[in-house]
């Protein structure tokens, strides 16, 4: 099965996997019964009331038809990209590169699904089959994917660390973007280090990373030297993405 890549802070790659066709409709299914049981149990309700004509439509749009109408939307923008029935699968709607949907996407996901429903059209179920992250047209629309839940905790922390560098961040040392995974490994176990010759080590490794890369920095400091080095790589890794 397709698994999409993301590199968290650490430089630690962690894969989210598409969740199937199968646990998919099997989602939709007990969310479909659940809907069920609930337009039953109004249903019954709203016969035991014996409320008058006028009112009995009232009730019924306002308590049943329009939290059915909404049900996916309202499920996946209040419980974080779940309805009961993805919860019970132990999947999730996520964005493509892991975060956490806005609510325009949910909107839309939820707006093409009569359009592209496994259950309401064929068209859905082909799309799924044809694409490597199985999405339907709302999800390609929106941006989306629906994943197993079991990395969804540590996707969504790893982003995170992401943070500060999206925010208007400018990286100074562009050359680091040239850096391999394995030499920043170094650098970060380096400014990690507790051992008595830290300094000297830092100091020796800041000597030939600037050699490396051809950069003189900025100010004398080689400890605050790696660490920017670091973050660039982090940016230019992020833009990758």
């Amino acid at each position: 099965m397709a698994e999409s890549t993301i590199i968290t802070g650490q430089f630690v790659r962690i894969s989210q996997t598409p969740a199937s066709i199968g646990e998919r409709l099997m989602a939709l299914i007990i969310d479909y019964f659940l809907i069920g049981l609930y337009i039953l149990s109004t249903a019954t309700l709203l016969s035991e009331l014996s409320l008058p004509s006028g009112f009995s439509l009232f009730f019924f749009l306002c308590i049943v038809y329009l939290p059915i109408l909404g049900y996916s939307f309202l499920c996946e923008m209040f419980y974080h990209g779940q309805s009961f029935g993805k919860k019970l699968i132990n999947i999730r709607v996520v964005k493509v590169d892991g975060s956490t949907p806005s609510i325009g996407s949910y909107l839309l996901r939820w707006i093409l699904f009569p359009i592209d429903g496994p259950i309401t059209s064929g068209l859905g179920l082909l799309v799924v089959l044809l694409n490597k992250n199985n999405q339907r047209l709302g999800d390609l629309a929106a941006g989306t994917m629906v994943i197993k839940e079991k990395n969804y905790r540590k996707i969504h922390v790893s982003l995170d660390e992401f943070d500060y560098l999206t925010q208007n961040y400018n990286p100074v040392y562009p050359q680091s973007a040239d850096l391999s995974l394995e030499q920043v490994n170094v650098i970060t176990r380096t400014l990690e280090s507790s051992e008595k010759d830290r300094a000297r080590r830092v100091m020796a490794l800041a000597k030939k990373v600037q050699e490396l890369l051809s950069i003189t920095p900025r100010d004398g400091n080689q400890e605050k030297f790696l660490q920017t080095i670091l973050r660039d790589y982090q940016y230019y890794a992020l833009e990758e993405i």
